[in-house]
């Protein structure tokens, strides 16, 4: 997920050039491989129904498009326990995708750093490299320009997402320039000693596609607001192209009583508490 997102410009070909620090919570979907001969996926989990019939699924596209620059991998079944929502700003499609090229990979005995794994993250996904070897980074261009791993102090957190789908293109369509600012401050992070260090620098950043993407959908805002009034939230703000938005709180016994208060009152979000880091 995005702890912060810069759209730095629009490119003449559409894309735009991003700049974002990503982590990894300790939730998520599930994936599952049996080599065969025959490519196949099966879901199951939660938030199946909203996958659809898992034929346009991107972990099936990432093992199409490994399977054609390495035609003699074996591929085989997949089975996706899918927890996290579908078009959510949490880049679950992605990860999931990631997991497929990993799982392929273990199973064919390619190494985790094969140069054909990483051409076919990037031809399935501008956020499936990130994903592929799941630890911090700070993520620019349009995704595949990756840091080194960073190591960041684990982050309590809570994840919600008011049931709301939102289309990446139509969020970017609503995107406008501001005032430049600063690179992010890379250096500072790799220093990091505290989660508190991380949070301050955390303050200082923001996520450029929140403003257009409450104007699609204003209960991300409400989300905001109900996330920022709970004791010991540090930070609420949305990540990707939304609409799930985060909290960062000070202690894991704040959050998880954030979340289930959230659950209570809104059962039809979906809540999560969790811890935000290295990745799986």
């Amino acid at each position: 997920m995005n702890l912060t997102l810069r759209v730095l410009l629009r490119r003449a070909d559409g894309y735009h050039e991003l700049e974002s620090l990503v982590a990894f919570a300790d939730c998520g979907d599930r994936l599952s491989f049996t080599p065969g001969d025959r490519l196949a996926l099966t879901l199951g989990g939660a938030t199946a129904m909203q996958a659809g019939n898992g034929t346009d699924n991107l972990v099936l596209k990432a093992a199409r498009e490994l399977a054609t620059r390495l035609p003699a991998v074996t591929l085989g079944a997949f089975h996706l326990e899918k927890n996290l929502p579908v078009a959510a700003g949490l880049g679950g499609g992605s990860a999931d995708a990631a997991a497929a090229l990993r799982l392929i990979a273990r199973a064919n005995r390619l190494a985790p750093d094969h140069p054909q794994l990483y051409e076919a993250a990037r031809a399935t996904g501008a956020d499936v490299p990130v994903c592929l070897d799941p630890r911090p980074r700070l993520m620019r261009g349009i995704g595949e320009k990756l840091s080194e791993p960073l190591v960041l102090p684990p982050l309590s957190a809570v994840l919600v997402n008011p049931g709301v789908a939102l289309a990446t293109k139509s969020v970017f369509a609503g995107w406008s320039p501001g005032n430049a600012t600063a690179p992010f401050d890379l250096a500072a992070v790799a220093k990091l000693e505290s989660a508190d260090q991380l949070l301050g620098i955390l303050k200082n950043e923001q996520n450029d596609l929140e403003r257009p993407a409450i104007m699609l959908q204003p209960v991300i805002a409400e989300v905001l607001t109900t996330l920022r009034a709970f004791a010991g939230c540090q930070i609420a703000r949305m990540s990707g192209s939304g609409a799930t938005c985060f909290g960062l709180f000070s202690t894991a016994a704040e959050a998880e009583t954030a979340a289930k208060i959230l659950r209570a009152k809104n059962p039809n979000w979906w809540v999560q508490a969790c811890v935000l880091g290295s990745g799986a």
